[in-house]
């Protein structure tokens, strides 16, 4: 497959999404708006967060920090984590096991 032929999906206000699912991780390529929030939240999944453009805020388990291009974030399962867009960002996320809600 070709990042090109797969159709992008808002999957939250401001988060455009390709999705790529194999048989226990998703692979998520981010386009994500100026501003654009992801609320505090939590699940099952361990989650790998790369910063590929731009400047994104994150906080984990509490703790804020800013990101920019090359920064990795390991996201232990069912620990809260939000973000916000500080400039228009690019990111790269990884999920396992897939996110089957994002299908």
């Amino acid at each position: 497959m070709n990042l090109s032929e797969i159709e992008s999906k808002e999957i939250m206000p401001g988060y455009h999404g390709k999705l790529v699912h194999a048989e226990q991780m998703s692979w998520v390529f981010w386009d994500v708006e100026l501003g654009a929030v992801v609320p505090e939240h939590h699940h099952i999944h361990e989650q790998i967060m790369h910063v590929v453009e731009g400047t994104f805020e994150f906080t984990l388990a509490g703790e804020t920090k800013l990101y920019g291009p090359g920064d990795v974030v390991i996201i232990p399962s069912n620990t809260p984590h939000s973000g916000k867009a500080i400039t228009v960002c690019k990111l790269m996320d990884i999920f396992s096991p897939v996110r089957s809600e994002y299908k």
